[in-house]
């Protein structure tokens, strides 16, 4: 729009710090009143997968330099928690009598430097009943063996228990032409956020805990430690500093986390705690985790008419969030971009001896999503249709008001042809189609294969859909926006100081934006879902507007004029009676005259918007590999991405999200996965060990813009966080298995690795 600051490329206003004075995370909290001369807080975790604790031996360990104290569940006289999804699960804070993954916190050891903990830990002799372990998802799911016994099985949740319809047997695709079935795994990943998990904990004179933490949601995570201390609430300051990447796993307050009051009061004393690398891939929630099932049939002509997709998911060792994900967020996605009649879907959560699940960037969509365009591919592969052509075929058309898809998700709106259209001329789609033809013709050793994915996702779609922000203008004319979501990396500040500046005229370099605090911020819902912008966003949007009539009506008051004339002058920051320019009043004016003025809330403030449904971008990726088949070495050497997220704010910000997204899809298409041995041990415990993706593998990406506004917010606007993670990652494994697939090549789980490349072109060829 003429002459407004959205829709422009803006560059971050936080920027600067991190790149010069740097941010301030947990660790850093040195200077703190408060936790001055804190303790340490080190966890003493499991060895074994599976054990029942006989006991747990601290007397070398008390005995160690600097140990203040050492509990254990018996000493806290903790009790078991239910899981809220299955409330025959339970575990402690520590382990109580069992464990059930290797890096379980048993004991508690507090010292008066981090290193001595380390030390004194070690120290510490559990003896355990070693079981055995249950490592595969499928096996678990059968197993006498439980991890359980009070839940009577492994399977701890399943779409069945909510009275959804299970999957039925062949008969549901008696009509059909062509079947074709498929088995994909979708594997565990790690976050890896750049900051591992942290905080620390103080108990104040006045009787409150006051607490810092790296998390996504400082409101939802003073409901849990508020829990673990059996306090109320408000008895409780949850500070989130600045946090250094979270990708979902940061949204649960975890047990080490919510412990720390409990100790600290018993103690006395301030304390500290942050895991070390190794700890954070073995103990933080991992995400991903599933083998698919999916049957897809329909007639000889290319049309599906019926899909069967079936979800076995890895809750891991506890029934956390990950538990649920594939049935409120995988199942009602299961339609994909696909106007298919007849949709079965079915989702089954297994406990095994490993790190339980949590949500992981897309949470839920991006499984869905590789489940839908792997089936896509082997149904274009069955039939000799272009994998374009078989999904253009079956693709909704164009909506601009809201479908509801055979599954029962509406979606608000939608152009995927377009996308599609978009992302291919890009690409070159055909010249691509073409180089690959030469090779192959010529037997070249390195071919080159073309990934090509169609997505829609579900974005703000996490309960509550409302959101909280306030905008005080202070005496000297400077404004704070309050938020109740969370930035770690996203570019809040940048976007809510833009919103601010559109409505108010109040420069941006003007207008601070405060977040985390829950005494600033008594509500919110935190950063998760790509809901930041539609929902925090928009609460920002609709608190400007009401602060700038607010403002006017002061302002007509102090000039003696008719509201109605009273303008707002967005260049000059001020008011002024309609063709009077020369008198005004700024906004500094009206912020000193709401202090005495009887009829306004002092600092002219406001807040909330509710958003009544999730919203649905969609995109098209295009995936360009190159595959040496003498070593199955693979490298990703274009990736176009058209990702629509409705109205743009800022192009910068969502490029941004895009690249991450990419990188995070690409590097689970082609490298990383969580390993655990028969016995439990996790394999893949630190970063020499764990393949984490650089940018030495990848590519520079291609962003084409696309815009198509819901109608769900008045800022237009869809979530983009998630988006490149969700189309990158089923377009970069399809490129791999197109690159082969003239050799006889019909399907690669995930991670596409050289070695898998290799046997997969051996288990053909030899």
């Amino acid at each position: 729009m003429a002459g407004s600051i959205l829709g422009n490329r803006v560059l971050r206003k936080e920027d600067p710090r991190f790149l010069t004075t740097g941010g301030v995370y947990v660790d850093d909290l040195l200077t703190e009143p408060m936790l001055v001369g804190a303790a340490h807080v080190t966890y003493v975790r499991s060895t074994v997968a599976h054990g029942l604790i006989n006991s747990v031996d601290t007397t070398d360990a008390l005995a160690m330099p600097g140990v203040i104290a050492i509990y254990t569940a018996a000493d806290l006289e903790l009790q078991p928690v239910a899981s809220p999804f299955n409330p025959m699960v339970t575990r402690g804070l520590l382990a109580i009598d069992k464990v059930r993954f290797v890096g379980e916190p048993v004991a508690i050891v507090v010292t008066e430097l981090s290193s001595q903990g380390e030390d004194a830990a070690e120290q510490v002799i559990i003896d355990y009943d070693v079981l055995p372990a249950l490592v595969d998802i499928e096996e678990a799911m059968t197993s006498t063996t439980l991890l359980y016994e009070g839940a009577g099985s492994n399977v701890v949740f399943d779409t069945s228990f909510l009275g959804m319809p299970a999957i039925s047997g062949p008969d549901f695709f008696a009509d059909c032409e062509v079947v074709v079935k498929g088995r994909f795994i979708n594997q565990r990943v790690a976050a890896c956020p750049l900051e591992v998990r942290g905080s620390a904990v103080a108990w104040g004179d006045d009787g409150r805990l006051h607490q810092w933490l790296s998390t996504q949601g400082a409101q939802s995570a003073r409901t849990t430690i508020a829990t673990a201390n059996g306090v109320d609430p408000a008895l409780v300051q949850v500070i989130t500093p600045d946090v250094g990447g979270g990708f979902g796993a940061k949204i649960s307050c975890y047990p080490e986390e919510a412990l720390l009051g409990v100790v600290a009061k018993k103690l006395g004393r301030a304390l500290r705690w942050r895991e070390t690398r190794s700890e954070n891939m073995m103990a933080m929630g991992h995400g991903r985790g599933q083998v698919q099932y999916v049957t897809i049939g329909g007639s000889r002509d290319g049309k599906i008419t019926h899909y069967q997709l079936h979800f076995i998911q890895d809750a891991g060792g506890f029934a956390e969030i990950g538990t649920i994900l594939p049935a409120f967020f995988g199942r009602p996605m299961a339609s994909a971009v696909y106007a298919i009649p007849n949709i079965e879907c079915q989702s089954t959560a297994v406990v095994t001896n490993t790190v339980f699940t949590t949500p992981y960037r897309g949470a839920g969509r991006p499984e869905a999503t590789a489940a839908a365009e792997r089936s896509l591919d082997l149904w274009a592969l069955e039939l000799g249709l272009d994998p374009v052509e078989a999904r253009r075929i079956n693709l909704i058309p164009k909506f601009l008001e809201p479908h509801t898809t055979a599954i029962g998700q509406t979606y608000d709106v939608g152009d995927y042809e377009t996308a599609l259209d978009k992302a291919l001329a890009a690409a070159g789609y055909d010249e691509l189609r073409a180089e690959q033809a030469r090779r192959r013709a010529a037997g070249d050793v390195v071919q080159l294969g073309i990934g090509v994915s169609t997505y829609v996702e579900i974005t703000g779609g996490v309960e509550p859909f409302g959101e909280h922000a306030k905008i005080v203008v202070l005496d000297n004319g400077r404004a704070n926006v309050y938020t109740g979501t969370s930035p770690h990396g996203q570019g809040h500040v940048t976007s809510w100081s833009m919103l601010a500046h559109e409505q108010t005229g109040i420069p941006m370099d003007q207008i601070d934006v405060i977040w985390g605090d829950t005494d600033l911020v008594p509500e919110g819902a935190g950063t998760m879902g790509s809901r930041s912008l539609q929902h925090g966003g928009t609460a920002v949007w609709n608190a400007a507007i009401e602060l700038v009539e607010k403002a006017r009506k002061l302002a007509a008051k102090l000039m003696e004029a008719d509201e109605a004339d009273v303008v707002l002058d967005k260049d000059s920051g001020s008011f002024h009676v309609s063709g009077t320019p020369s008198i005004t009043k700024s906004w500094a004016d009206l912020a000193v005259a709401a202090h005495t003025d009887e009829e306004l809330p002092e600092g002219l403030q406001h807040a909330l918007f509710f958003q009544g449904a999730a919203s649905f971008p969609f995109g098209s990726h295009v995936a360009v590999v190159e595959v040496d088949t003498e070593t199955g070495k693979v490298r990703l050497v274009r990736q176009v991405a058209c990702d629509d997220a409705g109205k743009v704010l800022n192009p910068m910000l969502l490029e941004g999200q895009i690249h991450g997204g990419i990188a995070q899809g690409a590097a689970q298409a082609l490298m990383e996965e969580v390993r655990y041995d028969s016995d439990g041990n996790p394999v893949t415990s630190n970063l020499a060990d764990y393949a984490f993706i650089s940018a030495a593998e990848l590519p520079s990406f291609e962003v084409v813009h696309m815009e198509t506004p819901t109608h769900l917010n008045p800022l237009g606007a869809k979530g983009i966080g998630e988006s490149g993670t969700i189309g990158s990652t089923p377009a970069v494994q399809s490129a791999v298995i197109d690159a082969v697939s003239h050799l006889g090549v019909r399907h690669i789980d995930m991670p596409c690795t050289a070695e898998k490349v290799w046997r997969a072109i051996n288990a053909v060829t030899s």
